[in-house]
């Protein structure tokens, strides 16, 4: 896929489903190579859950990283960036060449099943659209399906929360309030290194969590 047609993609999603897309451009490939970049460092076959891969910007620097013995799990919540997903599984040599070692799943995080499944999980979901409580079961998902040691990345745009405040009313600005103390502790507690990456639209920066 182009990157001019993922953008289209993303942008049209966007413009429908802002709530759950967060952005009106795919990651960049610096993000990408930010975010897989301690699933990058494993020694052994690993298990990996993608969450909100979107038009796939993630997935495919993932896919680009799976060795033999690995396998990639991805859940999306949009039925047409699984369609997407889907074509360029279908299509595109570098998708197609894992495509025995990818699982595709359309459903919410907290639908996926099991306990301590997966050694890396890499996230886009849009955190700051989303209620505190919503917020609060993902990270409850995060925890659940991650096994001890395991890595968590995700990422967030840079100054986004500080910004809205000053743009929304006062019921919004307390759920950027709460929503903010709730990721602080969770970083404070759990964050291990992050990745500042400029090279993204809006910039972003990328953040690794263990749970243990």
């Amino acid at each position: 896929m182009s990157y001019l047609t993922e953008c289209r993609e993303f942008y049209g999603q966007f413009r429908q489903r802002y709530y759950t897309t967060g952005s009106i451009l795919p990651s960049s490939r610096a993000l990408a190579r930010a975010l897989v970049s301690e699933c990058r460092k494993r020694s052994r076959p690993a298990r990996v859950l993608e969450v909100g891969p979107g038009t796939g910007a993630v997935t495919a620097e993932i896919v680009r990283q799976l060795r033999a013995g690995d396998h990639l799990d991805i859940v999306e919540i949009n039925e047409h960036f699984v369609q997407v997903l889907e074509r360029r599984f279908e299509d595109e040599p570098l998708f197609r060449a894992r495509r025995d070692q990818a699982t595709l799943m359309h459903a919410p995080l907290q639908d996926v099943p099991g306990v301590g499944i997966y050694d890396f999980m890499i996230s886009g979901l849009p955190l700051n659209n989303f209620p505190v409580a919503l917020v609060r079961d993902i990270f409850r998902s995060y925890q659940r399906l991650l096994r001890p040691g395991g890595v968590l990345s995700y990422f967030e745009y840079l100054w986004i929360r500080p910004m809205k405040k000053t743009l929304v009313g006062a019921g919004e600005r307390q759920r950027l309030h709460v929503l903010t103390r709730f990721l602080e502790r969770k970083i404070a507690a759990a964050q291990f290194r992050e990745d500042w990456v400029f090279f993204n639209m809006p910039p972003a920066v990328a953040r690794h969590f263990r749970f243990d």
